[in-house]
Formats: C-alpha cells, sequence, structure tokens
C-alpha cells in the first residue's frame, strides 16, 4: 500500500473514531476525486486527507489551494447530483505529517465556505 493510500485508511479511522461514518472512500469523476465522504449526523461531509512529510511551503493546508478547492466543489456537485435531496454539507481536511499519523493529525472542520 502506498503512503497516500495508508494516509486515506488513518484518516478514516480517525474520523469514525470521532463518530463519523464512512460514506464511500476515493469518490471519482472527471473533475477529480474526492478522498473520503462521511456522515457526520445530519451533515455530509467531504473530505480531503493531506499529508506532507515537512511543513516548509505551508504544510499540507497550503496544498489545499484555490485549484484544488474548485475541483472538489465540482465533484461533490456530481455526487450530490446522484442524492434523492440535498443536505447540510461541509469540506474537510485531515493533515498528516506521515501515513501513520504518529506525528499527530490535525482535523480542520469547514476547511473552505463554497
Amino acid at each position: 500500500m502506498n503512503a497516500g493510500a495508508q494516509a486515506e485508511q488513518t484518516a478514516a479511522r480517525y474520523l469514525q473514531q470521532h463518530g463519523l461514518k464512512l460514506v464511500q472512500a476515493n469518490y471519482r469523476s472527471r473533475f477529480g476525486e474526492i478522498d473520503l465522504i462521511l456522515q457526520d449526523g445530519g451533515t455530509l461531509v467531504f473530505a480531503e486527507v493531506r499529508m506532507r512529510r515537512r511543513t516548509d511551503f505551508g504544510g499540507a493546508a497550503a496544498s489545499i489551494d484555490a485549484h484544488k478547492q474548485a475541483k472538489l466543489v465540482r465533484t461533490a456537485q456530481l455526487y450530490l447530483a446522484t442524492l434523492p435531496s440535498l443536505p447540510p454539507c461541509r469540506f474537510d481536511a485531515v493533515l498528516l505529517l506521515s501515513p501513520e499519523g504518529k506525528e499527530g493529525i490535525e482535523w480542520v472542520k469547514n476547511a473552505f465556505e463554497v
């Protein structure tokens, strides 16, 4: 398993331990991919998992730039179009310094607004 896939599994476990329910992993569309789609109560959460071994240049959070955000939003819109009704939604980020999360995991709720 590569480091990115391991980081996504670590993030999914972490979020599930905090009460979220995994709906789907690695949802792909022509616009891009959403790493994790989860349910947090009545809210649908689109989670982007980022791992950066180094923190210079802003670290993992800085890599979710406006271009990446736009791709996530377009992909989420396609996913939402498959649902019978639109639930409340948010975009979260899960930031790791290692695939196993040994150095800690940062969970940023509402990482960006749409």
